[in-house]
């Protein structure tokens, strides 16, 4: 009796052990279509890893084409202006563009990513933190069925205010993993998401496909603990709701029509 009541408590711990909810752990990469042999490993380490490609890098169309029938997701790595001096791409998005330069440039971008779901910022501190010009951004993603990933890059950012107006998903970052290009911060980094996502229930992480992030990836991807799951971004987008109107109740009937009736009455007495 003893040795059944055992084997019931075990199987049942066991039970419940393998139906304990995973934190939810997203990779996103950034950067992708410049160094096509670091791109590539990184695609080949899971399918869950999400590919941010810039629209004019020089292999933006293979690298996206070759992530999504390895089943990632790819969405685009939309550059936007920062506030430094840095290094522009083309068709940088700046404040003070245009409706229309906005929406040609976004859509020159989306037709260069082929099998993109969502958006993320390049850079961006400048460009993400002025509503008005991701009012733009977003009037000419609605589109299109993609969500918006915020890299983050500015506290001050105003891409969810922005966002909203159009019903589009919005979800932010969590870590930035290789600020530091040392394989020993990255990992520190690493572990730091991870921790996250054990507190929340979820992380993003984003990342660049340096030689020493891929290096920890493969490492840091094959030892993941037994409560972390790895999925794609997209799995972490919750649909925004759309602003519906309530039944009137007959209450609310009765208080209408009353006061049609009222108003009726008060321009009969003024005759």
């Amino acid at each position: 009796m003893i040795k059944h009541l055992l084997k019931v408590g075990i199987l049942f711990l066991l039970f419940n052990a393998n139906n304990v909810k995973a934190a939810k752990l997203a990779l996103v990469i950034d950067d992708f279509g410049y160094r096509q042999r670091n791109e590539e490993q990184i695609i080949s380490f899971s399918p869950n890893i999400t590919v941010a490609v810039l629209p004019y890098s020089s292999n933006a169309k293979r690298i996206a084409t070759i992530a999504h029938e390895h089943g990632n997701d790819v969405i685009i790595h939309l550059p936007m202006a920062p506030l430094g001096k840095q290094s522009l791409e083309k068709d940088t998005l700046f404040p003070y563009m245009s409706e229309l330069e906005v929406k040609r440039i976004v859509d020159d971008a989306v037709s260069r990513v082929p099998y993109a779901i969502g958006v993320n910022n390049h850079m961006g501190s400048l460009m993400t933190a002025n509503l008005n010009g991701m009012h733009n951004v977003m009037k000419a993603l609605s589109h299109y069925s993609m969500f918006f990933l915020d890299s983050k890059t500015i506290g001050k950012t105003q891409v969810k205010n922005a966002a909203s107006e159009y019903n589009i998903a919005v979800i932010g970052r969590d870590v930035f993993l290789d600020d530091q290009q040392k394989e020993y911060a990255i990992a520190q980094q690493f572990d730091l998401a991870i921790k996250i996502a054990q507190k929340n229930g979820h992380a993003i992480a984003i990342g660049h496909p340096y030689p020493q992030t891929v290096n920890v990836l493969r490492t840091k991807l094959a030892n993941l603990p037994d409560d972390i799951e790895l999925v794609k971004v997209s799995q972490l987008i919750t649909t925004p709701r759309t602003k519906t109107k309530l039944k009137p109740t007959i209450k609310d009937i009765f208080e209408k029509y009353k006061k049609r009736f009222t108003d009726i009455s008060n321009l009969n007495s003024l005759e």
